[in-house]
């Protein structure tokens, strides 16, 4: 099994994960759970003066988290402390937060989970989908939504073996092949839907994930079929798979009426933020 990064779900909020394979360990991205656990506008910002405030616990951090790569809201790798279960506890005696036993035991829990997965992979498919129904989404659009991450990989997994870079060249052919099909760059798409550091794809209406899964099917089938290689061939490749997704989704619109991109989400009501003084 080999290591890899998710997002995990705490009461809604996003908290993305290292599993480090050689250790059998989980990291958690540091940064996140202070979001996570005091609704802070800005956890960098907390984060540096919680650890100015509280020299132990800086020093601690500074000494035991490593700096892990993890996705940020553009899509890039970025290296950004994270810390393991015991860190974490250490990082949240830290915090005043009623929040905080609940979080103790959703940490214990994941812990567990992925125990069960090592055993049986299938339940981390079985996860993925309570996580959805937990959020409110139909079975329709989970559907959908597994569908679509079953075709990226496959198209990931062709990069990969074309000898792309994922950290840096990944996002920039996926923005080409989502700017093909949809006429918006993935900036501009979230900007439509009011998205900051929200995954594009967790709030796309059920439209917008099948003609992305065409898109990227379309792209892997073409490179395939062309034996593309390398970033500038590969990126033709994404021009074109894009087009074929760009035409469905015209025609469709002048059949319907309807617009297939749209501004809607799945946000949840905003709360009141929280600075640390």
């Amino acid at each position: 099994m080999e290591n890899h990064t998710s997002i995990k779900l705490f009461e809604f909020k996003r908290i993305r994960t290292h599993w480090e394979e050689a250790e059998e360990k989980w990291y958690f991205s540091v940064v996140d759970i202070v979001e996570a656990l005091t609704d802070s506008v800005n956890p960098t910002d907390y984060l540096k003066k919680l650890r100015k405030r509280d020299s132990e616990l800086g020093i601690y951090l500074g000494t035991n988290c490593p700096q892990i790569e993890m996705r940020t809201e553009s899509g890039k790798n970025r290296k950004t402390l994270a810390g393991s279960v015991k860190d974490i506890f250490r990082l949240v005696q830290s915090i005043p937060s009623p929040k905080a036993e609940p979080f103790k035991q959703w940490l214990a829990k994941v812990g567990y989970e992925r125990m069960q997965e090592i055993q049986d992979p299938a339940q981390s498919i079985d996860r993925a989908r309570e996580n959805w129904q937990k959020l409110g989404r139909s079975e329709k659009w989970i559907q959908q939504r597994m569908m679509g991450q079953e075709t990226r990989n496959k198209l990931t997994d062709y990069w990969k073996e074309a000898g792309i870079n994922e950290e840096d060249e990944f996002a920039i052919l996926t923005n080409i092949i989502h700017k093909e099909w949809s006429d918006l760059t993935v900036k501009e798409h979230k900007a439509l839907k009011g998205l900051k550091t929200q995954n594009l794809r967790d709030h796309m209406s059920e439209g917008e994930l099948i003609f992305t899964a065409l898109a990227e099917l379309s792209t892997r089938q073409i490179a395939e079929s062309e034996k593309a290689k390398g970033m500038n061939e590969n990126a033709k490749a994404g021009k074109k798979g894009g087009s074929v997704a760009k035409n469905a989704r015209k025609e469709l619109e002048e059949k319907t009426g309807k617009s297939v991109i749209t501004g809607e989400n799945f946000l949840p009501p905003q709360k009141g933020k929280k600075h640390l003084k």
